[in-house]
């Protein structure tokens, strides 16, 4: 099987941005789900050795697919954190039951804990700090949970985002109490001004959770907007709709090139900022979002994932 060989552009960012973006894109995640996962023949072939891969879980899947995923990443080789969403999941029973599947089964020791994109919770969970609470996590490597920059809905439907940061208060203090390496995965954003606001507040309140700032990857306008109202992304979606009123670029797919420089050139600038790496968004394909990483300075797939 060939390995893609793709020609790294030489413009992609900003004249002197270039380390920066190559520095930022280091160690990105990806995310996938079951049914986009079949598509690729060898994962080996598109990302870098060792990338983290999120396998999402959405509402229906049966734990059986999620699980087959998550064994067949492993054995290629790449470090695998499925989605836990509580208001899909039934009772502590059945939680337990999904962790020792993905344990024995494709020997994860990673997880996103997350509330869930369903209005009615279908048993006794509602949010990710309830199974946090269970205890069953203890022993994994890594814990994850969700950001949101641009506020949460669900959460807080008055447009405030008191509930999302009481509930970041209550995580990282469980960061603090235990021994559980942790980090914010965040839902995707096309501006980077908001996302700059929002992880130096985060600071300025103490919660010092690492951010893995999402990001939407190379797709059709239509189809990111269509993902975007979906997931309720507030301010930043401005750029999208100033991109589908200019006719030179209505028909163009998007790519991050810019939100993604702009964010660099700021972490290059304050080394502190709490942007630890990037977790995309394959919305466009994961072989399309792999050769965008690629072109502008992430790392290529190993030679070594021919072996």
């Amino acid at each position: 099987m060939a390995l893609l060989n793709f020609r790294r552009k030489e413009t992609v960012a900003p004249s002197g941005a270039n380390a920066a973006v190559e520095a930022f894109l280091e160690g990105y995640s990806i995310e996938v789900m079951p049914r986009t996962a079949e598509k690729v023949e060898d994962f080996r072939d598109l990302l870098p050795k060792g990338t983290r891969v999120y396998i999402a879980h959405i509402d229906g899947t049966p734990i059986e697919e999620m699980v087959t995923t998550a064994k067949r990443l492993n054995a290629e080789g790449f470090p695998v954190m499925p989605h836990f969403p509580a208001r899909i999941i039934k009772d502590k029973a059945t939680l337990a039951d999904w962790i020792a599947r993905y344990q024995g089964e494709a020997d994860v020791k990673q997880a996103l804990l997350l509330g869930g994109g369903i209005d009615t919770p279908h048993g006794d969970f509602h949010c990710s700090m309830q199974l946090m609470e269970t205890g069953l996590f203890d022993g994994f490597d890594r814990l994850h949970v969700a950001g949101h920059p641009e506020g949460n809905k669900d959460i807080d439907p008055d447009g405030s985002d008191k509930n999302v940061m009481d509930a970041l208060r209550w995580k990282q203090a469980f960061k603090e109490r235990t021994d559980a390496k942790m980090a914010m995965a965040t839902q995707f954003c096309f501006d980077a001004k908001p996302v700059i606001k929002w992880v130096d507040r985060l600071k300025a309140e103490g919660i010092d959770l690492p951010v893995h700032i999402g990001v939407a990857g190379p797709a059709k306008l239509q189809t990111l907007i269509k993902f975007a109202i979906a997931c309720g992304v507030g301010p930043s979606l401005k750029v999208l709709q100033k991109r589908a009123m200019d006719v030179t670029k209505l028909l163009l797919p998007y790519e991050p090139t810019e939100v993604v420089a702009a964010l660099a050139a700021h972490k290059a600038e304050n080394p502190g900022f709490g942007i630890e790496s990037v977790h995309f968004f394959p919305l466009g394909g994961i072989k399309t979002n792999a050769t965008w990483a690629i072109e502008n300075g992430g790392a290529s797939a190993a030679p070594a994932a021919q072996s």
